[in-house]
């Protein structure tokens, strides 16, 4: 068993994520139906489901970027109202897209603390940017999580793999209490992607949540410690990888509600 899945069987207390009874419609078509969810510290959820199921709409509801149209929504015990990507942010909540949202023309350090960065005042007066500040925390930043980047390099020249690797200790170093991924191994190569698995074990490890939306089956064997496959917009299987295979997960995919483990 995997270390995501030992620290999720010994889980205490309420969820950090609560979702009831999430809907999303558009107009005519209901993208999402009656969701139920929960995600506690610790724990790496993987989100699956074919093109169209719903986990895109229902990642952008929890990371803050579209209203639910019905249900409810609580983190921390926080009910949610009035919810935005920034409140999302503030609250702990990191969501990684496929395009990671880094800024490729700037180095790894200025991309850690890019939208948050630190200034000083010259004389007391004229604002500038902490550099050496900035650099001094993102060595520590990548030191914890053991990634080694060359901190000066711009991100634009990095590979897919050392992308993830600084939007991930950006979220760490910013203390993120969950971390949603979208497709994190995708188009890497095969000793980046383990390395971004093991990136994922070693936040789980530290107490984030994580949401893992990935295609890729055996990453989710490997790292996942719950499963819960969406089906035209409804939750159609949820358990833990050691109680189910993958032709039940895929068959889930495909019929929806109703398969028996």
């Amino acid at each position: 068993m995997n270390t995501a899945a030992e620290s999720a069987s010994e889980r205490q207390g309420p969820p950090l994520l609560r979702l009831r009874g999430i809907g999303k419609r558009f107009g005519a078509v209901q993208a999402l139906r009656d969701i139920d969810l929960d995600v506690w510290p610790g724990e790496v959820l993987a989100l699956l489901g074919d093109n169209g199921a719903g986990k895109s709409t229902l990642v952008k509801i929890i990371a803050g970027a579209q209203a639910p149209t019905s249900g409810s929504m609580q983190f921390h015990d926080q009910t949610l109202r009035q919810f935005d990507p920034r409140t999302a942010r503030d609250l702990g909540i990191e969501t990684l897209y496929q395009d990671l949202a880094v800024a490729e023309n700037l180095d790894v350090s200025a991309n850690i603390f890019l939208g948050r960065e630190r200034k000083k005042r010259l004389l007391g007066i004229l604002p500038f940017l902490a550099r050496r500040e900035m650099r001094k925390e993102s060595v520590l930043a990548l030191q914890k999580l053991a990634i080694q980047l060359p901190l000066r390099q711009p991100v634009g020249e990095l590979s897919g793999g050392q992308r993830q690797a600084v939007a991930i200790a950006r979220a760490a170093y910013w203390q993120a209490k969950l971390v949603i991924m979208d497709e994190p191994t995708a188009a890497i190569g095969v000793g980046e992607h383990a390395a971004i698995l093991h990136l994922i074990q070693t936040l789980a490890a530290s107490g984030v949540a994580v949401i893992l939306i990935t295609h890729t089956m055996p990453d989710v064997w490997q790292v996942a410690s719950r499963i819960t496959v969406l089906t035209r917009g409804e939750k159609a299987l949820d358990g833990r990888p050691d109680d189910l295979d993958e032709d039940l997960v895929v068959k889930a995919m495909l019929v929806g509600k109703g398969v028996a483990a």
